[in-house]
């Protein structure tokens, strides 16, 4: 049984749309199509054939996602929520196992898990449509892991990207590198291959992700074809479906992407920044001294940074909206764009602090019934798995 904030009283979570208890407001610009095909296809290149479709994607827990996560992932995730036919199946995971590939302050991380769990709730995600987990809730993720660790390839993950950069090594670094095999550890060299598990655990078919996540949605697909090599058809070939939106920049720094680790926080919009706070972030973005406002990612990164920006909410495209303030000043420019980010977020800032206000344990039940929900899906696959394999 799903739990409900009504038996605290009137549940202040409800939307007036009447279309349940956390579904953005219509105000909110929604997002031009996936890339593929709108409908989910349902057959892949090789492994067996599934009646519907099950989509799964996850966020590290870094605390309240930023405005660059909202666009480029999350508002696709409710979007394909709420378009979903009614036998598709959802999975939405906190990965914090993930997190643990770099230290971690255990209470830091204790609360950051909190805090992007009611975050999904927030943006728009349903407990009673979509399954919402910690991944850490469910053993399976980490034994199918070890499981596909035995098919794994040590120089496909050599060539991957995620542990060069996360050691700040060049593309070009090997295994041959002393540097390299010093400072790497077992776990950020494997990611991949955990990642391919979060996948084929919930034998996913479609995977939600960022342009910059591709190599490793072929890693998992390159594994499940491997495994179903070995012992049968038994994993479905995952499908990405890649979020249309570009990359949102950093305020301070638009060469970069919008991320955490900016040491200025003005680089950056928390989906809980009040509407003062999102405004003055926006009014001392970097820009240029040019006078007139145009499109011009190359040259003019920190302008257009802006204009993408407020494409995202305004549904229209960049050159219509530089053409509408070609003759406009960026004061006014930027003052548009944070109120428009303000005015967007409001609805979900809100949300954000009735889910971590409330004291009767919302978050946690919700949290509880997702992992169960989540483990029940995962023991179905790791039964074929450990039949195929003779465990």
């Amino acid at each position: 049984m799903r739990v409900s904030l009504a038996r605290h009283g009137a549940n202040p979570l409800r939307s007036t749309s009447g279309k349940g208890n956390f579904t953005l407001r219509p105000g909110i610009a929604q997002p031009s199509k996936w890339h593929q095909q709108r409908s989910l296809n349902t057959s892949t290149s090789s492994g067996p054939s599934v009646k519907d479709p099950v989509i799964f994607s996850g966020i590290q827990p870094t605390g309240v996602p930023h405005l660059g996560n909202y666009l480029g992932a999350l508002r696709q995730w409710v979007k394909l929520q709420d378009e979903a036919s009614p036998g598709t199946k959802l999975l939405f995971s906190i990965v914090d196992l993930h997190a643990l590939t770099v230290p971690q302050d255990a209470k830091q991380l204790r609360a950051w898990r909190r805090e992007a769990f009611a975050t999904l709730l927030a943006v728009g995600l349903d407990p009673k449509r979509s399954t919402i987990f910690y991944q850490s809730s469910v053993p399976a993720h980490t034994e199918l892991m070890w499981i596909l660790s035995t098919v794994a390839s040590m120089g496909y993950l050599s060539r991957m990207t995620q542990w060069k950069s996360k050691l700040q090594l060049p593309e070009d670094a090997s295994l041959d590198d002393s540097e390299a095999r010093a400072q790497l550890r077992l776990g950020l060299f494997s990611y991949p291959v955990l990642q391919a598990a979060d996948i084929l655990i919930h034998r996913a078919t479609h995977v939600p992700v960022g342009e910059d996540q591709r190599q490793h949605l072929e890693f998992s697909r390159y594994t499940a074809n491997s495994f179903n090599h070995l012992y049968g058809n038994i994993f479905p070939i995952p499908e990405a479906h890649i979020s249309p939106a570009k990359r949102v920049m950093s305020l301070k720094e638009p060469t970069s992407k919008m991320s955490k680790s900016h040491p200025d926080p003005k680089s950056r919009i928390l989906l809980t920044d009040s509407a003062s706070e999102i405004q003055k972030k926006v009014k001392v973005a970097l820009t240029d001294s040019e006078a007139k406002i145009s499109y011009d990612p190359t040259n003019r990164p920190g302008v257009s940074n802006l204009i993408e920006i407020l494409s995202h909410f305004e549904g229209v495209s960049c050159q219509e909206i530089a053409s509408e303030y070609e003759s406009a000043s960026l004061r006014s420019l930027k003052e548009h764009v944070g109120v428009r980010i303000a005015d967007s977020l409001k609805d979900i800032r809100e949300r954000y602090g009735q889910i971590m206000g409330d004291r009767g344990g919302y978050l946690d039940d919700v949290a509880r019934e997702g992992g169960e929900a989540a483990q029940a899906s995962a023991d179905l696959t790791m039964k074929k798995v450990k039949k195929a394999m003779g465990l």
